[in-house]
């Protein structure tokens, strides 16, 4: 038999970010939460140069 979780596609874009429950964490978990969210954005910011370095380096090239 098929479970619930084998008819859903495998190819389901997933959410960017799960939104938090803030209400539900302790102060101590908020501010973890903070912390982690800090470094996602340091680590989104790092993927976006990434790409731009990428796309000039790659402009630069067809420039020639």
């Amino acid at each position: 038999m098929a479970r619930d979780d084998d008819l859903e596609p495998l190819n389901q874009p997933r959410p960017a970010y799960i939104a938090a429950r803030l209400d539900a964490l302790s102060i101590a978990e908020v501010e973890k939460y903070i912390t982690h969210c800090e470094s996602e954005i340091r680590r989104a910011r790092a993927e976006i140069d990434s790409r731009q370095n990428h796309r000039g380096a790659a402009e630069a090239l067809f420039r020639k």
